[in-house]
């Protein structure tokens, strides 16, 4: 049974984009377009992460890489195995390098010797399969041990970490400890964040790209009011007879209905026309579901009438999250614990993963239809789901941490959440909005533009491609000077 799953691409000609960028922003992709086919000619770029559905990684090379084959790059993408040892390992890397202790384990020579016996049958096939001349781009701690053997094949490679910590502390230290010695090794590092830049990386080979989205996906393409109440209503969310056909584009360009039903956990459906505060995230106690629940409890519920929405993949499908399953435990506990009257107000939602195209428009579908889309993450790399949410136009609610301060302008195109455990601001913040329909709909007017001038994924494709560039030729063998 092999390692590596290699993932099925498609293309998207870069004409795609004209319908949602500037044309100053098309013609820069179109100038991109030819410096790329003539930079990468005869190379494959790689992209290697360690699971192909669920989080922002998946999300974004789902997005971006269609575009770079579209523009006649060769871009593959490869997603690596672990065992359950792997896997908890790099859960509490990746919990450590936001800051946070974790399940509080050990990261020492038993749980390096873990991570590297794991990786080596990757890195086996990675090698058989990379040429020379081609560049490899490893996407966080998964991959880190990956750098040695590949840089060792005469492949160039790019370690690029998505997560991070606006200050650091000892313990996300301790994570770089962790990943140092391999992460040194690569040609290049990058980060989402200045921010998240580790203190002792050569900055000469250090880059900051920040994430995006693509507008035309399932998870963000334009739907109608009519699908999306069809599509919530399919999918088991709101209690309706669906009027029309719950149907979207896939990214090959074919047309696709919603069929599956998510797994909810609530004593009744949503209602048409019920208002309801929506959080989209993976069960990751980081992203702090309870806390989300209790602020809505305690100090949204008893002003206003609305409902909470918090929707996550189904856990079973999430390979390299060994911790979901527990926080979706303690979300359902924590539900269980509400009287009647409130226990109907929130609603846990365990999203279908089987179909990735149809996950991803249900959620586009939940976002457009909730009245305040909320983020109160305890930490964050970059928070795409805000991007995606402010695409469309809803005024959002989210912690003043990692990217998403990056991506909102307090009080202009969102709220920001000085302190993300301060339940009570939360709460305010959602009843401000709720009261305020006309202050909510200007916000999420100026989200929508804010997005279209920084965060659309023709802005990563460029930045990719400068990088490449840079390393690239940094990496040419220099002509020896001229004899006299």
């Amino acid at each position: 049974m092999s390692a590596v799953t290699i993932v099925d691409i498609g293309e998207h000609g870069p004409d795609r984009l004209r319908s949602v960028l500037s044309d100053e922003q098309f013609a820069e992709v179109r100038d991109a377009v030819a410096t790329a086919q003539e930079l990468f000619d005869g190379r494959v770029i790689w992209h290697v992460n360690s699971t192909a559905r669920g989080g922002g990684v998946a999300e974004m090379l789902t997005a971006l890489l269609p575009y770079a084959r579209g523009a006649g790059v060769d871009a593959r993408w490869a997603v690596i195995s672990g065992d359950d040892a792997f896997f908890t390992v790099t859960k509490r890397v990746h919990n450590r390098l936001h800051g946070a202790e974790g399940d509080g384990g050990p990261l020492g020579d038993e749980q390096r010797a873990a991570y590297l016996e794991a990786l080596e049958p990757n890195a086996d096939e990675l090698c058989d399969a990379i040429g020379e001349r081609d560049v490899v781009v490893l996407h966080d701690p998964q991959t880190a041990g990956l750098v040695p053997r590949l840089k060792a094949s005469g492949a160039t490679v790019i370690w690029r970490c998505h997560v991070g910590l606006d200050t650091p502390n000892d313990i996300a230290r301790e994570a770089w400890a962790f990943l140092r010695e391999w992460v040194q090794q690569a040609d290049a590092c990058l980060f989402s964040r200045e921010q998240f830049i580790w203190e002792d990386l050569d900055r000469e080979r250090v880059h900051v790209i920040a994430p995006t989205i693509d507008a035309l996906a399932p998870k963000n393409q334009e739907l109608s009011d009519e699908v999306v109440a069809a599509i919530l209503a399919t999918a088991g969310l709101v209690e309706a007879e669906a009027q029309a056909a719950p149907e979207f584009e896939r990214q090959d360009g074919s047309t696709a209905q919603v069929e599956r039903q998510a797994t909810t956990i609530e004593d009744s459906r949503l209602q048409p026309g019920d208002a309801y505060i929506l959080q989209v995230s993976r069960w990751d106690s980081l992203k702090d579901p309870l806390g989300v629940i209790d602020g809505f409890v305690e100090h949204v519920a008893p002003h206003i009438e609305a409902h909470l929405v918090y929707a996550g993949p189904d856990v079973d499908a999430v390979s390299d999250d060994p911790e979901g399953a527990q926080v979706l435990e303690q979300a359902k506990d924590r539900w269980e614990s509400m009287d009647a009257e409130t226990r109907a107000h929130v609603h846990l939602v365990l999203l279908p993963m089987d179909d990735l195209e149809e996950n991803a428009v249900i959620v586009n579908a939940l976002q457009r239809g909730a009245a305040i889309v909320v983020q109160k993450s305890l930490a964050e790399g970059f928070g795409l789901t805000v991007a995606e949410a402010m695409w469309k136009s809803r005024p959002v609610v989210a912690s003043r941490i990692g990217g998403i301060q990056d991506q909102i302008e307090d009080g202009r195109s969102g709220v920001l959440l000085d302190d993300p455990k301060d339940l009570a601001a939360y709460g305010k913040a959602v009843v401000g909005l709720l009261e305020d329909p006309q202050r909510a709909r200007d916000m999420g007017e100026q989200a929508r533009e804010r997005v279209r001038g920084r965060f659309l994924g023709s802005q990563s494709l460029l930045e990719y491609l400068a990088v490449l560039q840079r390393v690239l030729e940094d990496d040419e063998p220099q002509a020896a000077p001229a004899a006299d």
